[in-house]
């Protein structure tokens, strides 16, 4: 059956759906510990680059223990819900990730020698503590602000970093293609 929820208000996941995400979820499951393996291994005393990345590979990981709660808790409401909300919470923090790890590449690659003297740990681990903070507060939100105004919330934060990974893209290749460097390198 097609239906795409019940009267009861269950959402149903479609049989053909329920397969693929399965399939996404047992890839998911195998190579992101691995990644956050590798990545952690190369972290080093004075290199806090894979900050953001290690986080961001965190929040997909919530993202696909949460896939699994939402295919096999279907008939129970209150752990679909929960399963829900902390997949959303996931994914708001792995855009809000994305945001990190684009800024950072930017920074590196245009303004090599500020980034390089710009200070400690301090500043990546305040940024991530905001931006794993930043979704519960927005999911939240919706108990105790007008629906509508949470849905223009929720938009500006989804929508907000398109603009914003263009400018940074852009800057990153007008900053590869105006510097000295062979193109191998680049």
């Amino acid at each position: 059956q097609d239906n795409i929820s019940d009267p009861d208000g269950i959402y149903l996941i479609p049989p053909g759906i329920k397969v693929v995400t399965c399939i996404i979820i047992s890839i998911g499951l195998c190579l992101t510990p691995t990644a956050i393996y590798a990545v952690c291994s190369l972290v080093r005393k004075d290199h806090v680059a894979p900050i953001y990345v290690i986080n961001l590979l965190i929040s997909d990981l919530i993202q696909f223990c949460c896939l699994i709660v939402l295919v096999a808790a279907q008939e129970d409401l209150i752990t679909f819900q929960i399963g829900f909300y902390l997949y959303k919470l996931g994914f708001l923090a792995s855009v809000g990730f994305m945001m990190c790890v684009a800024l950072e590449r930017y920074l590196v690659i245009a303004c090599p020698l500020w980034y390089s003297f710009r200070g400690t740990i301090k500043t990546p681990v305040v940024i991530c503590i905001v931006v794993w903070v930043l979704p519960p507060v927005l999911i939240s939100s919706r108990f105790w602000i007008y629906f509508k105004v949470y849905l223009v919330i929720h938009a500006t934060y989804l929508l907000l970093p398109l603009p914003l990974f263009i400018f940074f893209l852009g800057g990153t290749i007008r900053a590869l293609s105006a510097s000295r460097v062979r193109s191998d390198e680049k």
